[in-house]
């Protein structure tokens, strides 16, 4: 369960910039939250609005990235650069990354990276204790000896092997692979996204459509929950059928890949069946969709979506976000975090629950909760005000 993240000197945003899902006690009960093993109240729903070009998916990206150089950074070829990018104005200072989040015994740890595309600076991992947090271990790059300087409490990977951990990557993704059963949790990280490091992974019907079907195929217990969600959100409908087919191209070696068809049924009963690449693009969309969404809400988890309502008319945003308020969609506390210019958004949520997100003239992004502007009250019409202007993060036209 994500706590809060922070960074700077990321991408547009140079100084320090917090998204946190922490609830206090002045929030009303609300949809989309669970409490956590702190006795901290979380916010189970985020949504990132703000003009095109202000830092949205760029407010996202620091998260992701983190997730994947905790669990994964291992496996880059060993010269490969860090693929962080910071503030143009900033170029040769370093980028900055603090993750709070609870793993599924109700541990909180806190994760912390400084690094720059040569290689890693600082990185720390703390876990909390009743007295706050204690290091779990500090890695830092001493640059007199140009080598690095490990301490460790309880980590248990061998003091010789920590020191030669590769500049470009982590110390847990490394430990994961000589067996540290604490780093070896870390790689139990759930996130489902479409955000990549050079922004929202464009749609590709050809693969993505595929690998959606291929998914539902062998998650029977997601594909019927598939199913009913299609049928019920007034696509049109009245079933979906997913069947492997051979690569038609004589040089595909034999192999299948997996296809969608969506069933239509007429006033007489009569049924007919269509591919889903001459199905609407908001009907592919919702499939794509499902597939990222279904196994964080099935096993728990967190996802990330940039734009979660492309392709989607507005009124399918809250039934979408109805699914991870619901404990019987939702039995695990799974999380999602995301952007979308439908600002119908603002009748959904809590101001809580909505980060805004603007760009200066400098080109620098800043972003800030939506209940932390001064006089906004819980009865306001968030919608009508913001589309006058009075929160801010509108475009300028």
């Amino acid at each position: 369960m994500l706590h809060r993240y922070a960074f700077s000197n990321f991408q547009s945003f140079l100084g320090h910039t917090e998204v946190s899902l922490q609830l206090n006690g002045k929030v009303p009960p609300v949809g989309w939250e669970a409490p956590s093993s702190t006795g901290q109240r979380i916010s189970q729903a985020l949504a990132v609005i703000g003009p095109n070009g202000s830092g949205k998916t760029a407010l996202l990206k620091p998260l992701v990235f983190a997730a994947w150089f905790i669990k994964t950074s291992f496996r880059a070829p060993v010269n490969e650069a860090i693929p962080v990018a910071p503030h143009f104005s900033a170029p040769d200072e370093p980028t900055e990354i603090e993750v709070d989040a609870e793993d599924r015994d109700g541990q909180l740890w806190r994760y912390v990276v400084r690094l720059t595309r040569e290689r890693v600076l600082h990185e720390a991992l703390y876990q909390r204790k009743v007295k706050g947090f204690s290091y779990v271990f500090l890695r830092d790059w001493d640059a007199d000896a140009q080598q690095y300087q490990v301490k460790q409490q309880d980590f248990g990977m061998a003091p010789a092997e920590a020191r030669k951990v590769r500049p470009n990557a982590s110390l847990i993704s490394t430990a994961a692979q000589y067996g540290v059963p604490k780093a070896q949790a870390f790689m139990n990280i759930h996130l489902q996204t479409n955000v990549v490091a050079t922004g929202r992974m464009p749609y590709r019907p050809g693969d993505d459509l595929p690998n959606a079907a291929r998914h539902f195929a062998f998650n029977s217990e997601q594909q019927a929950q598939m199913v009913t969600l299609l049928k019920s959100w007034d696509l049109g409908l009245s079933d979906v059928h997913l069947r492997e087919l051979r690569a038609p191209l004589p040089d595909a070696g034999g192999n299948t890949f997996w296809l969608p068809f969506g069933v239509h049924t007429d006033r007489s009963g009569r049924a007919t069946e269509l591919s889903f690449f001459d199905e609407s693009s908001g009907t592919q969309g919702a499939f794509v969709l499902l597939s990222r969404l279904l196994p964080v809400l099935t096993d728990g988890g967190l996802a990330v979506i940039d734009e979660i309502e492309n392709d989607l008319h507005p009124h399918m945003l809250e039934p979408i976000l109805d699914l991870f308020a619901n404990p019987h969609t939702n039995p695990h506390g799974a999380q999602i975090l995301f952007t979308c210019h439908a600002i119908e958004v603002l009748n959904v949520l809590h101001k809580s629950q909505v980060m805004l997100v603007e760009k200066s003239e400098d080109c620098e992004s800043t972003a800030w909760r939506m209940d932390a502007i001064k006089g906004i009250r819980n009865d306001d019409n968030f919608y009508a005000k913001y589309m006058a202007g009075a929160y801010g993060a509108v475009p300028q036209l």
